[in-house]
C-alpha cells in the first residue's frame, strides 16, 4: 500500500527534470499521473512529445497509471483541458504539481519586452491557470458533497532567487514571488474545501541553472554524495502531497542534498512610531543609524548555505 494510493495527480512541466522527478515519485507512492510537457528546449522554444510520453511508459513500467497531456500551462483553455483530463481519464483530481516554467535571463538594460512577458507568461499566468482550474474542479466537487472537505494538493514550485533578486535574472525573479504570494493567497481560499497550498523552492541541477553563470554550483561532483541531485527533490513533494501534511499549508518549503529550510513571511525588521511628524531630519536619525550597519546589496549570483 502507498500513502497516496487512489490518488490522482497532475505534474506540470514532468517530461523532464524536476518534473519528470515528482512525477515518478508521485507513482511509487500509488498516484495516477497525468504528464503535463510541451517538450521545449530550456529557453522555452521548440516542441516534442517524446519527453512527456517517455515518462508516462516509466511511470506504467513502476505498475502504476499514467497519461501524457500536451497542453500549454499558460493557455487558458489548455490548463483547463489538462484538469479534465486528469477528472475523465482518472475519476478526479486530488494533487496539482506545476513546475512548467523556463527562463530567458538578462540584464535589465539588455532585456527585451518579449523576454520579459514571455517568462512572466509561462511561471505567473502557468501557475494560476492551474490553480485556477484545479480549484474550479475543487469547488464543484465539494459542493457535490455537500460541502464536505475533500483531499486536495496544490503544489507549486518557486525559486530562492525571488529572495536575493539574482542578477541576470529580473523577469525569472520576479514571477517566482509572485507564484509564491498567488499560493499563499490560494492557501487562504481552498481552506474552505480542505485542500491545502504550499510552495517548494528546489535548489538542485535543472536545464536552468546549468544554464547560467552558477552552472559550475550544481556540477555533479565526480565522487561523494551529490548535494544537488534533483532526486532528493521527488521525496518533499510527496510528502506534501501525502495525508501526513494535511495539516500544512501556506508554507515555503526549501530542500537541497540533506538540507530542508522552512521559511517564515517577510517579518518587519524595524517597527518605529515617533513622538513627533515625520521629517527628513527626523527619519536620519531613525533610518540613519538602522542602516548605517548594514550593506547594501552586492552584485553578482548569491547562493547562500547555511
Amino acid at each position: 500500500m502507498g500513502i497516496l494510493d487512489g490518488k490522482v495527480a497532475v505534474v506540470t512541466g514532468a517530461g523532464q527534470g524536476l518534473g519528470r522527478i515528482e512525477a515518478l515519485e508521485l507513482a511509487r507512492h500509488g498516484a495516477s499521473v497525468v504528464v503535463n510537457d510541451l517538450g521545449t528546449q530550456a529557453d522555452g522554444t521548440g516542441s516534442s512529445e517524446e519527453p512527456a510520453q517517455g515518462v508516462v511508459g516509466e511511470i506504467e513500467a513502476l505498475g502504476a497509471k499514467a497519461i501524457a497531456a500536451f497542453g500549454d500551462v499558460a493557455n487558458w483553455d489548455d490548463a483547463q483541458r489538462i484538469v479534465q483530463t486528469a477528472v475523465d481519464t482518472f475519476g478526479d483530481l486530488n494533487i496539482m504539481v506545476n513546475n512548467a516554467g523556463f527562463s530567458r535571463d538578462g540584464m535589465i538594460v539588455k532585456m527585451s519586452e518579449d523576454m520579459w512577458d514571455s517568462v512572466i507568461r509561462v511561471h505567473m499566468k502557468g501557475h494560476f491557470n492551474m490553480i485556477k482550474h484545479t480549484m474550479d474542479h475543487w469547488r464543484a466537487r465539494s459542493k457535490a458533497q455537500g460541502g464536505e472537505p475533500l483531499y486536495g494538493r496544490l503544489i507549486s514550485t518557486a525559486s530562492d532567487s525571488f529572495l536575493m533578486g539574482n542578477v541576470g535574472q529580473p523577469n525569472y525573479a520576479a514571477a517566482k514571488a509572485g507564484i509564491t504570494y498567488l499560493t499563499m493567497s490560494a492557501a487562504r481560499e481552498c481552506q474552505r474545501f480542505g485542500a491545502t497550498a504550499n510552495v517548494v523552492l528546489p535548489r538542485a541541477r535543472t536545464r536552468m541553472t546549468m544554464s547560467g553563470p552558477w552552472a559550475g554550483i550544481f556540477e555533479k561532483p565526480d565522487e561523494g554524495f551529490d548535494t544537488f541531485a534533483p532526486e532528493h527533490i521527488g521525496p518533499l513533494v510527496a510528502w506534501i502531497a501525502s495525508p501526513q501534511a494535511a495539516h500544512v499549508s501556506g508554507q515555503v518549503l526549501q530542500l537541497w542534498g540533506k538540507h530542508i529550510r522552512v521559511y517564515e513571511r517577510p517579518q518587519p525588521a524595524l517597527d518605529h512610531e515617533n513622538e513627533s511628524e515625520w521629517t527628513v531630519d527626523e527619519l536620519d536619525k531613525v533610518l540613519g543609524a538602522f542602516f548605517e550597519e548594514k550593506k547594501p546589496v552586492e552584485d553578482g549570483f548569491a547562493l547562500p548555505m547555511a
